[in-house]
């Protein structure tokens, strides 16, 4: 079962990309998981199927590196736009619009969600701060943006053990679907982005983290819209006000094609 692939990254955050809206492709866990080791796969942080949609130019499916399904990804979004010239995407946690601009892509992630249902979190508390604590981590603001996060706000991001925090938070069963990470430094110039991601652990750069991130700021007044957010892989501006979607704005970089048995890894 030999199969095309894309790979491509969106500032370091990287994707393998299968595209079966011609041809379909069963996709599980154990496979998934296998494609993104980067030992004896591909490689990957993330696992992309793209699949006709009848509300879209087509739907994109996501699985993390330890092969649970999510619901969105920021840059895997501006990759598929990129490769795809898709205008709109049908994905889990929403519809997503994009627009190609020479070597950059913006996205609409849609609104972000603040209920404690909608983040979700288990029972009923507020999510701004959220009254919770873990080691030196707390008061998070937590939110959706099609994938659920909470966001800390640090003096220094580099000095938090994400490796220990990332995830004894993430598994909290506080958090029923687990939960993205992030701690922010926030200074004049923008705001400085650590993040766990849930299921893939610390990557280069999470598009979706960079845009909670920015929201929360800009809720809790620590920034402006627009926002850049610069994480160990590169930059992305974020622009948002109440009651609009979030907009993200970043580049999306092919890197090679390849071909794959599949039923190899199986």
């Amino acid at each position: 079962m030999t199969r095309t692939f894309h790979k491509m990254h969106g500032l370091g955050n990287d994707f393998v990309i299968f595209d079966a809206r011609e041809e379909p492709l069963s996709m599980d866990e154990a496979l998934a998981r296998a494609v993104s080791d980067r030992k004896t796969g591909i490689g990957c942080d993330q696992l992309i199927v793209l699949e006709t949609s009848s509300v879209a130019d087509l739907e994109m499916r996501i699985w993390n590196h330890d092969g649970i399904e999510v619901e969105s990804c920021g840059n895997a979004s501006r990759c598929v736009v990129a490769l795809t010239h898709a205008k709109t995407i049908e994905t889990g946690g929403g519809l997503v619009t994009g627009e190609e601009d020479g070597s950059d892509v913006e996205v609409s992630l849609g609104e972000p969600r603040f209920e404690w249902d909608q983040v979700p979190v288990t029972y009923a508390m507020p999510t701004n701060p959220m009254p919770m604590a873990w080691g030196e981590l707390h008061n998070p603001v937590a939110l959706s943006v099609g994938n659920p996060h909470v966001v800390f706000f640090v003096e220094n991001a580099d000095s938090i053990d994400l490796d220990e925090l990332g995830p004894r938070i993430e598994h909290d069963p506080v958090f029923p679907d687990r939960i993205n990470v992030n701690v922010a430094e926030v200074h004049p110039e923008g705001i400085r982005l650590r993040t766990w991601e849930r299921g893939a652990g610390i990557t280069r750069a999470c598009g979706t983290g960079a845009s909670a991130t920015a929201v929360a700021a800009i809720l809790t007044k620590r920034a402006q819209s627009p926002v850049k957010v610069t994480m160990r892989g590169g930059s992305l501006t974020i622009a948002w006000a109440q009651g609009e979607p979030i907009r993200m704005r970043g580049s999306a970089t092919y890197v090679f094609k390849g071909e794959i048995d599949l039923e190899a890894l199986a």
